[in-house]
């Protein structure tokens, strides 16, 4: 069905729309609203008080086109899916929208949005494209080089050394150096190609675009990203221009570019998986602008902080939430949804410890020793002895071998990537079904222990070990996630096993404290938020999802959180933290607001989910997963050993190229993984596009398609920002149009997208071409029309049309079946049209006097 949210909403004052005067009783509006609907049920009449979904038999897609419908008829009223749901009759539909806002005599002019920054002319566009992308090749192929020439004078210095003692300082002087070479190489650039960063607008593939990329993408491979949620990463932060105060806390690895631009006031916290970059990208200009939060103000998970916002002292922004362009919370209040409004919740639920100056300098100075004498030795002379004592690679270094042939550098590679592949793979599972364990005996529930101290270090350690991707992706979409999940420490009470209980992507703070009721089914992005953090402390605590729930995609499931048994849980919906438990309904939007559990269309299959051909059909899925995880595995270790053969032989020619070996080495792997991927994906799918469909998960088509979705695709993140993500994108199937920038979206079905020329996506947004509503699969296609804008973060799900030059607004969830109209702006959570907010300019003005004020008392 669809996806929900944390409080249920009242009902509003008013209507969208007024239904025009010349039907005062709203009898036309009525048998007009009942024609449109009859058309798309294929019925001869609906009656005007039949509930769409319990009378009708209607679903979510149906009704978004029914909406879709209704807003092409200029004097008709215009309903969002929010109204839908409030008023699932045409009587109570009409009456909600016509009767509180007085008929005008005049027709009303809707306004419309100013004119974007003039696009520059298709030739102009199409050469500074190509040579944008042009030269970050050329940036990319000479910090390669760059690269291969220092790693290779030093382990032939290292090399040089004589007897183990010798070999670890060498390993630590060298590693160091790269080290604080590796972090304080983007702060020079920063401040060399850019000075301070100031709110300004520039268009896309121009050469200060090109500045602001490599700044954006040194940042990203800093080393300096594995330490957030440590005082090092806040002044790492602070001399890159950000004003942050004392004891402010940033668990979120989404790294600020325009940090000049970022003020935190002192004992501010922001939770992990945030969004707040300092720019964004809009109708292919890039939109810089400030970000102030006020002292002792909380940010919640999966959150977006638009440009041009504000947090004051003492304010809260709720889990699944964001503050759109001139959005300003006052001090002390607490806002929460997409786009935020005024609460009661309380998100910062703990109390504060001893957590002084001194207890951060110490964790952070022994955070920075551990890494420089144990961690960093250990990589750099683990490599070492990798190359010097491993006989396939020794005696190609030794210059008194002579050179070897293929018969002895294939067993070779077959060997070594065999023992590292499939040796991760046992010594990472027995780690993950012991260690955590471990430290649960030692970090106890629902006790506050303060932060930068032995219980924290141990607290972050276990959640990286058992936050591993690899084995959530190896697992998931099958029978076998269960066990895996309850290996690291689960409760998944009596479990009935469905073959798809679980996605291949979820987190959580620790696995021990998650229980999930029977009969529950997750899609994928669930984080489970069993941790508490305020700047001074934090606290584990279970967190419980009910029995028989489904969860839609991408959802931040918090411990406390108000839901109980039979419960749907839609796309990006804000959990409810307060008020009665909801049984047996669905929650949908955020804030969150109550609809249909279940509609007829989704109970079509169930005859396929009970007796002995449920039995069946789960045994032959379970084979077919089987075989997927197997075909997998076999797909990453021969990565592995192809990556290993080009080493091998790099090391046999090494004394022939010397450097310019290595520094081609890391060019050609990136090059080889991004066409073996494709290669992979395409001849799973035989280089034909997806068609759209509706079927149970126990249809064969769907255990294909899960397979599809096994395919790696990490290396996709690598192109963010560059040409060459589109050409990418258009090799897995994708049509999509010219000069498409692409800032870090994500593409479900890549065959089953369009996106059209000039379209602008933003960081962590995403095309979600699919849904999977407890046993039921549902596909179809998506389009952007020329020249759209997805937010930040935003979700467009499956069957949705965007019009040419339309805008969908950060944080925004854009139902299945939706069609925007061309140059419209809509956002929320679900998504609405928004006439009266300019997503480009607007809002600035409102806010400018708060930003200001906010800056200069923040410390």
């Amino acid at each position: 069905m669809v996806e929900q949210s944390s409080e249920v909403v009242s009902e509003p004052d008013g209507p969208a729309v007024a239904v025009t005067g010349a039907d005062p009783t709203g009898a036309d509006t009525e048998r007009r609203l009942a024609q449109a609907l009859a058309d798309l049920l294929d019925a001869e009449s609906v009656p005007a008080d039949g509930h769409f979904f319990a009378d009708l038999g209607a679903n979510s897609l149906v009704m978004a086109q029914f909406c879709a419908r209704i807003r092409k008829t200029p004097d008709l009223p215009s309903p969002s899916m929010r109204d839908i749901y409030r008023y699932p009759t045409i009587q109570s539909l009409v009456a909600a929208l016509g009767e509180s806002v007085p008929a005008p005599a005049e027709p009303v002019h809707t306004p419309q949005p100013p004119v974007p920054t003039p696009a520059p002319a298709p030739d102009a566009n199409r050469w500074a494209h190509l040579l944008c992308g042009t030269l970050q090749l050329l940036a990319f192929l000479g910090y390669s080089l760059v690269s291969g020439f220092v790693t290779a004078a030093g382990y032939e210095w290292i090399a040089t050394g004589k007897g183990l003692a010798d070999v670890y300082l060498r390993s630590l002087l060298f590693g160091s150096a790269a080290f604080v070479a590796l972090c304080a190489f983007p702060v020079v650039a920063k401040w060399v190609l850019v000075g301070r960063w100031r709110p300004r607008e520039f268009p896309v593939w121009g050469l200060t675009y090109l500045r602001f990329w490599l700044v954006k993408v040194l940042l990203h491979a800093n080393p300096m990203v594995f330490l957030t949620g440590t005082p090092l990463y806040v002044l790492y932060l602070r001399a890159l221009g950000a004003r942050i105060g004392k004891g402010v806390t940033i668990l979120s690895h989404s790294v600020p570019v325009c940090t000049d631009l970022l003020t935190i006031g002192a004992g501010t916290v922001i939770r992990k998986d945030s969004f707040f970059l300092g720019y964004r990208a809009c109708a292919g200009h890039i939109q810089t602008g400030r970000i102030t939060l006020g002292a002792d103000a909380f940010v919640g998970e999966k959150t977006v902080l638009d440009i041009d916002t504000s947090l004051g002292h003492g304010a809260q922004l709720g889990h699944s939430s964001a503050l759109h362009r001139g959005q300003a919370v006052p001090d002390d209040q607490h806002w929460h949804g997409s786009p935020a409004e005024r609460t009661r919740t309380d998100y910062l639920r703990i109390a504060p410890a001893n957590c002084g100056t001194a207890r951060r300098a110490w964790f952070g100075l022994g955070t920075l020793l551990q890494l420089i004498l144990l961690y960093i030795p250990l990589a750099v002379g683990g490599v070492y002895m990798l190359f010097t004592e491993v006989p396939a690679i020794g005696k190609r270094l030794d210059p008194t071998t002579a050179a070897l042939g293929w018969s002895q550098l294939l067993p070779d590679a077959l060997l070594l990537s065999a023992v590292l592949f499939f040796g991760f793979l046992a010594v990472g599972l027995a780690a993950l079904c012991t260690l955590p364990r471990l430290v649960g005996l030692l970090v106890r529930p629902d006790k506050v222990y303060p932060l930068y101290g032995f219980h924290y270090a141990l607290q972050r350690t276990t959640a990286r070990m058992t936050n591993v991707k690899f084995f959530a992706w190896l697992f998931g979409d099958s029978s076998y996630i269960v066990g895996y999940l309850r290996g690291i420490g689960y409760d998944l009470s009596q479990v009935e096993q469905t073959g798809s209980n679980f996605g291949t992507e979820v987190q959580h703070e620790t696995p021990l404290l998650v229980s999930v009721g029977s009969g529950t089914m997750v899609a994928d992005g669930l984080s489970v938020l069993n941790a508490d953090f305020s700047s001074t402390s934090f606290r584990l605590s279970r967190a419980s999802i009910g029995a028989h729930n489904f969860l839609g995609n991408n959802i931040a499931y918090p411990a406390g959180a108000r839901t109980g048994e039979n419960c749907l849980l839609a796309t990006k919906v804000m959990v409810p933290l307060d008020g009665e438990i909801r049984e047996g309904v669905g929650l949908l939007g955020s804030p969150c607001f109550e609809i249909p559990r279940s509609v007829e269309r989704d109970t079509r299959f169930d005859h396929l989910r009970t007796g002995e051909t449920f039995r069946q059909r789960l045994a032959a899925k379970n084979r077919y997963n089987l075989r997927s995880m197997a075909l997998m595995l076999m797909v990453r270790w021969l990565h592995t050993f192809a990556l290993t053969l080009f080493g091998l032989a790099s090391v046999d020619l090494y004394g022939v190229l010397g450097h310019v070996v290595i520094a081609g080495y890391l060019a050609f792997t990136l090059a080889f993984s991004t066409g073996y991927f494709i290669l992979v994906e395409r001849c799973l799918g035989a280089f034909r596009a997806l068609r759209p469909r509706l079927c149970s998960i126990y249809d064969p088509y769907f255990w294909w398609h899960e397979r599809l979705w096994k395919v790696p695709d990490h290396f996709l993140n690598i192109f963010n920002g560059t040409p060459f993500k589109s050409l990418v994108w258009r090799l897995l199937g994708v049509r999509i149009g010219r000069r498409v920038f692409d800032d870090g979206c994500y593409l479900t079905e890549r065959t089953l997208a369009t996106i059209g020329d000039d379209c602008t996506l933003n960081a962590g947004s995403k095309i979600q071409c699919h849904s999977q509503e407890d046993g039921t699969f549902k596909s179809d296609v998506t389009t952007l029309g020329a020249g759209c804008t997805l937010g930040v973060a935003a979700h467009v799900h499956y069957g949705v049309t965007m019009g040419d030059g339309s805008v969908l607004a950060p944080d925004s969830f854009l139902m299945k079946g939706e069609e925007v109209p061309p140059n419209a702006e809509w956002g929320g959570n679900p998504a609405v049209d928004t006439p009266d907010r300019d997503s480009r300019s607007a809002g600035v003005g409102r806010v400018a006097t708060a930003l200001d004020a906010a800056t200069a008392t923040v410390s």
